[in-house]
């Protein structure tokens, strides 16, 4: 093991509360500092090699505090979602930019060996290249892909040979989770496939790279162990399968109807939309410099939500603010 203890910022969200009970199987030491708009319950809090923080990475005098003694930063935390210009602007911008610096450079002054940021493959926006490989232009089209883009270079400004930084720019990520979001395009259709009988796709032609939530904790730890050279001031992509928004409605559909035969059909309806980010990422480079490929597909992550929904984990999944970003943080008036 490279690292011993890891700080988490964002541990309590979708993709966080996979990847905590994760790391702490693998015989890390784990810090989760999160501002909990979603709870902290589904954490495995009786671990003692867990250090659970409630904090605003905003708050840089807490931050630091708990950065001390770490040596990796795993950088999750945002508000996340293309539709968070919906909420206050300066939620987003505080959070998601503002706040990014201070947090690099507390990080280093801590003495932190490696920092790795999540970015979003959201930076390209629209695309008409076949394939979009890191050095692709970045065509942000919201606050929050927008930011992702101008985080990178703050970060790689700061690195240096014992503070390393690497920067990676994941799919639209898909499945189940102990804190699960039923707002991203995959998570979305399964929900309204089996709790309502019916499918509405919005567009349907834009093109949309999609990651496994189990492919992504996997890269996740991959960053933490891989030497220092391969990794420095790196950008990698990582999605697995490109497909159509239809197609994808497609996908969901034959996968409900035989976890679910009781249903019945499910109906596809098609509607306009203005949400025309479309793009087709290719993750070659992670493959070749890292060997690291997805074994996860979209269909398992449909399945494995199908199970969820069986086992009674999900309740009230189409009423429930707590699945719904943008709609949680509405309710609360975060600010």
């Amino acid at each position: 093991m490279k690292f011993k203890k890891i700080l988490v910022i964002g541990g309590a969200g979708y993709c966080g509360s996979l990847l905590t009970p994760q790391l702490l199987d693998l015989g890390y030491e784990v810090t989760v500092y999160d501002i909990m708009f979603f709870g902290s319950d589904f954490l495995p809090s009786n671990n003692p090699r867990l250090k659970v923080v409630q904090g605003d990475l905003r708050d840089i005098a807490k931050l630091t505090a708990a950065m001390q003694g770490i040596d990796a930063v795993v950088q999750l935390a945002c508000i996340s979602n293309d539709a968070s210009f919906e909420l206050d602007e300066n939620l987003s911008t505080s959070i998601n930019y503002d706040a990014f610096e201070p947090m690099v450079l507390a990080a280093k002054q801590a003495g932190v060996k490696r920092f790795v940021f999540a970015s979003s493959s959201s930076v390209y926006g629209v695309s008409e290249s076949p394939d979009v490989r890191e050095d692709h232009p970045l065509v942000p089209l919201t606050l929050y892909n927008k930011y992702k883009g101008l985080c990178e270079p703050v970060l790689f400004k700061h690195t240096t040979k014992d503070f390393v930084g690497v920067v990676y720019r994941p799919a639209t990520v898909c499945g189940y989770a102990p804190r699960q979001r039923l707002d991203l395009s995959v998570n979305i259709l399964t929900n309204h496939a089996i709790n309502n009988g019916k499918i509405t796709v919005f567009g349907g032609s834009q093109l949309r790279p999609n990651l496994h939530i189990q492919d992504y904790c996997d890269l996740c730890k991959l960053l933490l162990e891989t030497p220092d050279d391969k990794i420095a001031n790196e950008i990698f992509n990582c999605g697995y399968q490109n497909m159509s928004i239809m197609d994808l409605a497609l996908l969901v559909r034959k996968v409900v109807k035989e976890e679910f035969p009781e249903k019945g059909e499910i109906e596809i309806v098609t509607t306009p939309t203005d949400d025309i980010r479309s793009y087709h990422i290719n993750s070659d480079k992670i493959t070749q410099k890292l060997g690291f490929k997805p074994t996860h597909t979209i269909e398992d992550a449909v399945r494995d939500l199908c199970r969820a929904f069986k086992a009674g984990k999900l309740p009230n999944s189409m009423t429930d603010d707590k699945y719904f970003n943008v709609r949680r943080l509405k309710a609360i008036n975060a600010k």
